[in-house]
């Protein structure tokens, strides 16, 4: 539970507005503690006319269909996979068990007086919370839909009514927060389009009370408890999403008009405010930008099936959120690992092995028209095909888009620099989003570096949200980022796990991304102020030189430099050059799939064996010996060896770092509740000019 300090440094990141509001927001939790509103009559014969056109299910391709039943058959035989935590009791799950820590959240306790983010009292409540967004009941509808197979919809409707009939309204744990309501009820919408043909399908929905109760007072409680100032991110797109997908497809109550409106419209100024114009998502966090996305395309392709107007303004952001999205991914459409990341998704409708990003993008070419310079994207999801076909009366955009691939997105700090097979994304935008920056790290400055889609210097990640406070700091801090560290402390200072008192400001000096040839970026932040940290970074071919400077008077502490690697990395450091191997992944266009392995939840990480820590022979082979000190692993995998070498700032004492845990260093997080050991170098020393070159075989 987070102390009185915390609700103080929370309260000084508030306007007068938000406290007004959150004051409003705590009477009618009050009120509604002993007073339960009361939901208007149900229509006497309510229609469903939001079903897909016909036709549409045929368009599906057989690779999509064969990903999409391979997760539904583990669904039916009750396996299923969260944050890294297999779960074997899917068939009936408990709503309130966190199988992590096997604690239960209490269900006879009103909402607002669950201790959510104490994991002794309530285990890991992202473990309780992501089965109840109900994301597996499309997957597993979606699988009805396709294949007409009773058992995957009987299914479905013995999750709902277990769930309905656990969950009471504003009992319990999954009433809390906005955020699972909206993505709960997109889920819900989508789940019942999918069953449409089955014959039990209005039992389950049109004619059940309890499905009734459920539906109004979600979107009661999003109406009246909108998050809104400092917490108006991600949370507030993914409750407008939610309250307009309902009220359009569902529009059976008195209120659902006004709802409707509402939510259209602050979906519209939310999107607007939560995008940069460049079209990336303000709080820099690139799962974060593609959650938004998913939301925002699913609520727009929704109201215009219903003929709710959607204003020309919000397609828009969404198809500059699709540009930006193809500009700044690598070669197997990854995006930058940017803050933080917690595997969440606006709507699954395909298997746990189709690539998120290849998706979005394959959506974004059917609806806004690809552009020359987009990367390939293959077309062989399930949802592209469905949003496509609701979404047919859609007005092409007519504004300008990028004629060239954008390199440099000024307003967002991202600078992506390109050459052949290397992709290095250099950080110098602003810290985060309004006042409390919930989910960014203190990364100013910082780089990823990737040859042909294999992390090579890695954003380690982000791990966790609550419970484990010390690996939600190391992953968070300048320290745990390809960046500078002076005087033992963090660029931007924090005041708890989704808060930030004081943000680093940073500034792009110089940047030159020409088509061909060398190119260049330049930034500084005054994070160590009246120290300034500038670092350029130059990209020639298969060279990458990177120069950090420290300006300014005054004494700013010792300095620590570190370059953290992914996982696949093995890393041999001989005094300050670090010898790099590692293993190609396979070449999408020789069959070995598309995209990042780690794209969905569940998906498996790459093998890696052969484990190397100490001094000896390389893991390769024994004509090759080593000197020095060996950190890493080379697959066992079939695929092409890789090798860079790393010349490292002479003026600083070098260490390797692998799996520490007192402190946390040298660690590498796939996806939100998952880690591995990775290796870690770190320079110590004085802030004197520190020059850095890593060259490409």
């Amino acid at each position: 539970m987070m102390g009185p300090g915390w609700y103080l440094r929370r309260l000084s990141r508030m306007g007068p507005a938000e406290v007004v509001g959150r004051a409003r927001h705590a009477v009618v939790q009050r009120q509604w503690r002993t007073s339960l509103p009361t939901p208007p009559d149900w229509p006497s014969h309510p229609r469903f006319t939001a079903a897909l056109p016909a036709g549409v299910l045929g368009k599906v391709s057989g690779e999509a269909v064969s990903r999409l039943l391979a997760t539904a058959d583990e669904l039916m035989a009750g396996r299923a996979e969260f944050f890294g935590v297999v779960r074997s009791d899917f068939e009936a799950p408990d709503w309130f068990l966190d199988p992590k820590t096997g604690r239960s959240a209490p269900s006879a306790v009103y909402a607002f007086d669950v201790p959510y983010r104490s994991e002794d009292t309530v285990g890991d409540i992202k473990q309780i919370w992501e089965p109840s967004r109900h994301q597996h009941l499309t997957v597993l509808a979606a699988a009805y839909a396709l294949t007409g197979t009773p058992a995957y919809a009987t299914r479905v409707a013995e999750h709902l009514r277990s769930w309905w009939a656990a969950n009471p309204p504003l009992q319990g744990p999954h009433w809390v927060s906005g955020i699972e309501l909206g993505i709960r009820l997109l889920s819900w919408v989508w789940t019942r389009r999918l069953l449409d043909g089955w014959p039990g399908v209005t039992e389950l929905f049109e004619e059940n009370p309890d499905f009734q109760l459920q539906l109004w007072h979600h979107q009661n409680w999003l109406a009246t408890l909108r998050s809104h100032g400092s917490s108006a991110n991600n949370h507030v797109i993914a409750e407008d999403a939610g309250l307009l997908a309902a009220a359009c497809a569902f529009g059976w109550f008195p209120e659902s008009a006004g709802w409707r409106s509402a939510a259209m419209h602050s979906l519209d100024a939310q999107l607007a405010r939560n995008t940069f114009a460049s079209g990336l998502n303000a709080e820099l966090a690139s799962e974060y930008h593609g959650l938004v996305l998913e939301l925002g395309l699913a609520a727009a392709v929704e109201a215009d099936a219903a003929g709710t107007p959607v204003p020309e303004s919000t397609w828009d952001v969404l198809l500059r959120m699709t540009d930006a999205l193809a500009s700044i991914v690598d070669n197997r459409l990854r995006p930058p690992r940017q803050g933080d990341a917690d595997d969440g998704f606006g709507l699954i409708v395909d298997g746990t092995s189709t690539d998120r990003w290849a998706s979005l993008l394959a959506s974004g070419e059917v609806l806004f028209g690809r552009l020359n310079w987009w990367p390939p994207v293959p077309g062989d999801d399930v949802r592209t095909a469905l949003l496509a076909s609701l979404a047919s009366r859609t007005p092409r955009i007519s504004g300008a888009r990028p004629g060239r691939r954008p390199a440099h997105l000024r307003d967002a700090g991202m600078t992506i620099l390109r050459s052949d097979r290397l992709w290095v994304r250099c950080d110098g935008g602003p810290h985060g989003f309004l006042s409390i920056a919930a989910h960014a790290h203190a990364d100013a400055l910082s780089l990823e570096v990737r040859h042909d889609g294999v992390d090579i210097l890695a954003d380690p990640g982000t791990f966790c949200y609550h419970g484990e406070p010390q690996w939600r700091s190391y992953f968070r801090s300048t320290l745990g980022h390809n960046t500078l560290e002076l005087g033992g402390r963090d660029q931007s200072v924090s005041g708890g796990p989704f808060l930030w008192t004081r943000h680093a400001e940073t500034r792009v000096l110089d940047v030159h991304t020409p088509d061909t040839g060398p190119s260049r970026w330049s930034a500084a932040h005054d994070g160590y102020a009246p120290a300034l940290h500038r670092r350029t970074v130059e990209l020639d071919g298969d060279v990458l030189r990177i120069v950090d400077e420290v300006l300014g008077q005054g004494d700013p502490g010792g300095a620590r430099l570190a370059f953290h690697f992914g996982p696949a990395v093995t890393v041999m450091l001989d005094g300050t050059t670090a010898r790099l191997r590692w293993v190609a992944e396979p070449d999408p266009a020789a069959g070995g799939g598309s995209g990042s392995p780690h794209s969905r939840p569940g998906a498996s990480a790459p093998q890696r064996t052969l484990e190397v820590v100490g001094r000896g022979r390389s893991a390769a082979g024994a004509d090759d010996p080593l000197v020095g000190r060996v950190s890493g692993s080379l697959s066992a995998t079939a695929g092409a060896l890789r090798t860079a070498v790393m010349e490292l700032p002479a003026g600083l004492s070098w260490t390797v770092h692998r799996g520490d845990t007192e402190p946390p260093l040298g660690w590498y997080s796939a996806g939100f509740g998952r880690k591995e050991p990775s290796t870690t170098l770190v320079g110590s020393g004085a802030p004197g000019p520190l020059t850095t070159l890593l060259r490409f075989s």
